[in-house]
């Protein structure tokens, strides 16, 4: 299971390296809608919509995409940031007040159209993210995106090593706050690297990229957590079969859902400054 696992993400890190640095932005975008969907179709499955309902979910998500993605071509920059900004506030709003209640309180949800619209709030602001962050620099996505890896893996490791102390046994037995402090440290030493590999050019001090990683980290560990209350809910134990040893789309980026659209609502909101 680990050798698969291991293989499969070896194989998407490659993947995502070409398609960042190496596809024009036409591409790209067509790349991110293509995820956008794959995710949409998944979370029709974990939402257990009807057929009908999963095709018109699947049908308005691609129109979504679609018409954020002519407005982009139409208007200037300044015009798509003041409109993406709505949809990342609304994920901030998810990520930082609602889902943490849903998850504390254990709520239950079985209406389609709460469903439905709590995905598209997870599922659009993370395909705008990509393409948002992916024009400032794709190296700063990849920064983003490797802290959610780096925490997904030491917390992974530690939790194995250390695991004692279970963080929400009835959302996911598995997961432990050894695991969690894991993941800090992980993040800790993968920002000392960056910072010092890189002569300062990622911007800001240093004890305050710190600080962000653990809040990362906590954020990444809520989109986690969020994922396997609805499988749970939904009665699977993956969002789909799409990735060998992994499962599903949803579950390899189930944390980037609660952290990307964040961060491009930090760094977009700075550039509006």
């Amino acid at each position: 299971m680990l050798k698969s696992r291991v293989i499969t993400a070896l194989v998407l890190l490659a993947m995502l390296l070409l398609s960042l640095f190496v596809l024009p932005v036409a591409g790209w975008v067509a790349l991110v809608i293509v995820l956008v969907l794959q995710g949409a179709s998944e979370w029709a499955r974990l939402a257990k919509l009807n057929s009908a309902r999963a095709r018109l979910f699947w049908w308005l998500t691609l129109l979504i995409m679609l018409g954020l993605v002519w407005f982009d071509a139409h208007h200037s920059y300044q015009q798509q940031v003041l409109t993406h900004l709505p949809f990342y506030a609304v994920s901030g709003l998810l990520w930082v007040i609602i889902v943490p209640t849903w998850l504390i309180a254990g709520w239950k949800v079985d209406q389609p159209l709460l469903l439905a619209l709590t995905g598209w709030a997870v599922l659009i602001p993370t395909g705008l993210a990509m393409l948002d962050l992916r024009v400032i620099s794709p190296w700063l996505l990849l920064f983003i995106m490797g802290l959610v890896w780096i925490a997904d893996i030491s917390a992974y490791f530690a939790g194995r090593k250390f695991g004692r102390t279970k963080l929400a046994p009835r959302i996911s037995p598995g997961k432990t706050w050894e695991g969690v402090a894991g993941a800090m440290l992980g993040v800790s030493i993968y920002v000392l690297l960056v910072w010092f590999s890189t002569n300062f050019e990622i911007g800001g001090v240093l004890p305050i990229l710190l600080m962000a990683s653990w809040w990362w980290v906590g954020l990444a560990v809520i989109g986690d957590l969020f994922e396997s209350a609805i499988k749970r809910q939904a009665g699977v134990k993956d969002s789909g079969s799409l990735l060998p040893g992994h499962g599903g789309l949803l579950d390899r980026i189930d944390a980037l859902t609660s952290t990307l659209p964040l961060a491009a609502l930090v760094i977009l909101m700075q550039q509006l400054r």
